[in-house]
């Protein structure tokens, strides 16, 4: 499968991804808003998400992105990482020990086996993260360095949907991910819709 933007944009539409409101809302970054971005209408769908897998597979292939574990940002992208890698391991014949089925703690376990303490399947090898909304990128951020410190090799990051809201005079999401040394690729861009 070859990514085709158009075909993106229109299941973002199709699927009311995207909502502009005549009064500003306050999203989860705090800042103020008439639109609103939610990917969580498709997350609750088997085959809506099976859809959106074959997109990000198709994404990450067509840029290049070479990943051995696809990882949501905990509780947000969560479904989307399993989902992703999952259908990525299957389409390349994965046996058993081959490919990790990872998932991140919002909070990390106090108790019982040292390495369930952050996840619940750690991710190994080249990983992508995944995300869906990125504001301020927050989340991502922190995700990455998460994972950085924890000695794991993050390779890209991939944001469903980019905002693109300045987080100062200068710096973008991307700018900011990328002084973690990780490439940001966005699937679709909120202005598009604006």
């Amino acid at each position: 499968m070859i990514f085709n933007q158009n075909r993106f944009n229109d299941f973002i539409i199709a699927n009311k991804v995207i909502k502009t409101f005549d009064e500003p809302i306050t999203l989860k970054s705090g800042k103020q808003s008439t639109l609103y971005v939610n990917w969580r209408t498709v997350a609750e769908d088997a085959h809506l998400m099976n859809q959106l897998t074959d997109f990000v597979l198709a994404f990450a292939k067509d840029n290049n992105i070479h990943a051995d574990t696809f990882y949501g940002v905990p509780e947000g992208a969560t479904k989307l990482g399993i989902l992703t890698q999952f259908k990525y391991a299957m389409a390349n014949n994965a046996k058993n020990g081959d490919y990790a089925l990872a998932m991140g703690r919002a909070n990390p376990k106090g108790h019982g086996d040292p390495k369930d303490r952050h996840f619940v399947g750690e991710p190994n090898g080249r990983i992508c993260v995944l995300e869906d909304v990125t504001t301020t990128g927050g989340s991502l951020i922190d995700c990455i360095k998460q994972l950085q410190g924890m000695g794991h090799t993050v390779t890209a990051a991939i944001g469903l949907t980019n905002r693109n809201e300045p987080l100062n005079e200068h710096a973008t999401v991307a700018d900011a991910i990328n002084e973690l040394n990780v490439p940001y690729f966005e699937m679709s861009s909120a202005n598009t819709f604006h």
